[in-house]
């Protein structure tokens, strides 16, 4: 059970990585824009997050595949035969599930969100850095609708020959060195200009030069600076603090005329916030013992399905995720909804799931 638990769980780690992988690690990779230690540190950071998922799918996929093996074998057969109960033989596979509910527990409500947000951090500056601190030497660059720059030189944000063009006003901004500082917090490039001439051409009269000895210019590069962590990205702790400022802010009288709002009013109203906080928080405990009803209907549906195969197995584990994590999307679509307690809905796989498997496993330590 141990083998197979650790393999499901590497596959299932592989697959859910694979997307992120493709669509922004290998590029980077492959263009020699990010050294492989960065890569390295990206994945790193992406793995705690993916076992939130792929911890219980693969526990699931591991409890149908041996069980169902298992029980094909007619080794179930003769345990009975031997005087071996059916509750003794899974014992210590529930103790694996608590075990793993543990572990969790610990990814959703910590290590998952934190590691989502340095991910995201480090894949913010990384891209602004390759949009920013990379500038091509020799080519003309629109930084903003406000400016079009120009350097002869970049040799790591050390700029030689710049030149600076403000459509706007008219005027042409040159420099023989200049400097590049990048805030990624606030999205502002900032470029330090050192013997500065400014030639402004205006619509009437003649034109008027400038110098100064040193100029800085910044510029919004980036609509927002480094994403603030959502609902979702947030531990389970930080959700605690959010949800008692937000009950600290509500308000004494609410407004009556909600239909009259739009989605994102709605949204943003207090009591819908507050719902918010309690559906990721309600959500983390959840998937959180997800583990232990995957273990027990997985552990009933393999004696019952019979089956050696392992894509049937594979299949129906897909199937009962889908059907437990698609709960959670209707919670989180409901939360703009308080009036369905929509919190208390990410409840329902688990005690779902937990009732069948239970009932089911009753049925076969019967022998029914």
């Amino acid at each position: 059970m141990l083998a197979s638990l650790l393999m499901t769980v590497a596959v299932f780690t592989f697959v859910l990585l694979l997307g992120n992988i493709l669509r922004e690690i290998l590029p980077l990779l492959i263009n020699g824009h990010a050294p492989l230690g960065v890569v390295a540190e990206t994945i790193a950071l992406l793995l705690p997050f993916v076992w939130v998922f792929a911890l219980p799918m693969g526990l699931l996929t591991a409890t149908l595949l041996v069980f169902g093996r298992f029980s094909a074998d007619q080794e179930l057969t003769a345990a009975r035969a031997s005087g071996i109960s059916l509750v003794s033989l899974i014992s210590p596979i529930l103790l694996l599930s608590l075990f793993c509910c543990l572990l969790s527990a610990w990814f959703n409500m910590d290590l998952g969100p934190r590691s989502r947000v340095a991910y995201v951090g480090l894949r913010y500056k990384l891209q602004a850095s390759l949009a920013n601190l990379q500038l091509p030497e020799g080519q003309l660059i629109n930084l903003s609708t406000n400016y079009t720059f120009y350097t002869e030189k970049n040799d790591n944000g050390k700029l030689t020959e710049v030149m600076l063009y403000s459509p706007d006003r008219n005027t042409t901004l040159t420099a023989p060195r200049g400097q590049i500082e990048l805030d990624t917090t606030n999205g502002q490039l900032t470029l330090d200009l050192f013997d500065v001439h400014i030639l402004t051409v205006p619509t009437n009269g003649a034109a008027v030069s400038t110098s100064f000895t040193e100029l800085p210019i910044s510029v919004n590069i980036l609509k927002n600076g480094t994403p603030t962590p959502g609902y979702n990205d947030m531990t389970f702790w930080q959700l605690q603090d959010k949800l008692h400022e937000l009950e600290q802010s509500l308000p004494k009288t609410q407004p009556t005329n909600e239909t009259k709002m739009t989605f994102d009013e709605m949204r943003k109203l207090p009591q819908n916030l507050i719902e918010q906080v309690r559906v990721v928080m309600h959500r983390q405990l959840a998937i959180s013992f997800g583990s232990f009803g995957f273990a027990l209907i997985g552990i009933s549906l393999g004696i019952r399905v019979h089956r050696r195969e392992t894509n049937i197995g594979v299949a129906i584990a897909v199937v009962l995720a889908l059907i437990y994590f698609s709960f959670m999307t209707i919670a989180w679509q409901l939360s703009l909804h308080p009036e369905f307690y929509p919190h208390l809905i990410v409840w329902i796989p688990n005690f779902l799931f937990q009732a069948i498997g239970a009932f089911l496993l009753w049925r076969a330590n019967r022998g029914i």
